[in-house]
């Protein structure tokens, strides 16, 4: 069928078979709220006391989800892998040891290639959790807990293509996942440390010493330096501001390229005044170790917001500059 004869009477059948399937699988969904039992908790058990790693297998349609749910273990604090059934007859199941748990997903539970590496499972001594469809099928015999996912019917209008038995899957899955990573306790801090890539994981991880900038790119003069060499220091730097140091190297105030043109509006000749004439003492100052995203509050805090600010080790000296748009190209903000 081409675009041009999808008809009026096309576009309302489209919209009703969506509502349709919406309304099939949040059923279905909500249906498992009423089958979480005992053996819920029994499969959670033994997740978390497993030594080894969680297998996560499936064939088909469940293969895909069960992909998905490995991958949702992997990142809240359970190392999982994905076993294709059909390559573990051929060698695969080696990755399986005595100390992993198996965590197999099939509707009907009779799938061939599922049943295929059942027995050899229960010689390796991996422990097997079953997400069935059928609790009377050989998958769920071979199982120690058995996580019923059945479904009354299947949202394809064929009755054929696995819709909502895999939408189920998913979130029972999640759901196992879900609870077995608040029984670990596992904490913002743990997740971002397994997503050091994304944004909460630079929010949580980059510390101030991370971003700051150091050596060359940090500007440092002394009280009676006149401004002119401060902006020229300021300048050599390609920064935004030079620290103010006293003869011991500790910081005693802080000049930004704005001090300096504002000098200038209010007298022509500031460019021969000496920065402790000009500089603005008792900056805001933040330590290397602290995370960077307390280095943005501290810039962002009432009653103004500033664009740079030194960075002191214990005794006070600077040793590096934090800059809001370093933050910015870091992904802090």
């Amino acid at each position: 069928m081409t675009a041009h004869e999808f008809s009026e009477a096309d576009r309302k059948k489209a919209f009703e078979r969506a509502l349709a399937t919406l309304r099939n699988e949040g059923e279905a969904v909500l249906a498992l709220c009423e089958r979480i039992d005992e053996s819920f908790g029994q499969a959670v058990e033994l997740i978390l006391g497993c030594r080894g790693r969680l297998v996560v297998t499936g064939m088909g349609k469940s293969g895909a989800i069960g992909r998905k749910i490995a991958a949702t273990f992997c990142s809240t604090g359970t190392p999982s892998l994905f076993l294709h059934p059909a390559e573990g007859v051929h060698g695969d199941l080696g990755m399986v040891t005595g100390s992993d748990v198996v965590l197999a997903l099939s509707n009907s539970g009779e799938s061939e290639e599922i049943a295929s590496i059942l027995p050899a499972i229960s010689r390796i001594g991996a422990r097997l959790i079953a997400m069935v469809g059928r609790p009377e099928s050989t998958l769920a015999k071979y199982a120690d807990v058995v996580l019923d996912s059945s479904v009354e019917r299947e949202a394809c209008p064929l009755g054929l293509a696995p819709t909502t038995s895999t939408t189920v899957q998913l979130a029972l899955g999640d759901a196992l996942a879900l609870a077995v990573m608040e029984a670990r306790r596992f904490t913002r801090e743990d997740y971002a440390l397994f997503h050091p890539g994304g944004a909460l994981g630079r929010r949580l991880l980059l510390k101030v010493s991370d971003v700051m900038r150091t050596g060359d790119a940090l500007a440092v003069v002394k009280p009676n330096v006149v401004l002119r060499d401060v902006l020229f220091a300021i300048t050599r730097a390609g920064a935004g501001a030079a620290c103010v140091v006293d003869d011991e190297g500790k910081l005693i105030g802080i000049i930004t390229d704005g001090d300096v043109r504002r000098a200038l509006l209010a007298d022509e000749n500031a460019l021969h005044k000496l920065a402790s004439e000009v500089m603005i003492t008792n900056p805001r100052t933040i330590s290397p170790d602290r995370l960077a995203t307390e280095g943005l509050r501290k810039m962002e805090a009432p009653p103004k917001q500033i664009g740079e600010m030194p960075v002191l080790d214990e005794g006070g000296r600077p040793v590096g500059m934090l800059m809001l748009k370093d933050l910015v190209a870091a992904g802090i903000v």
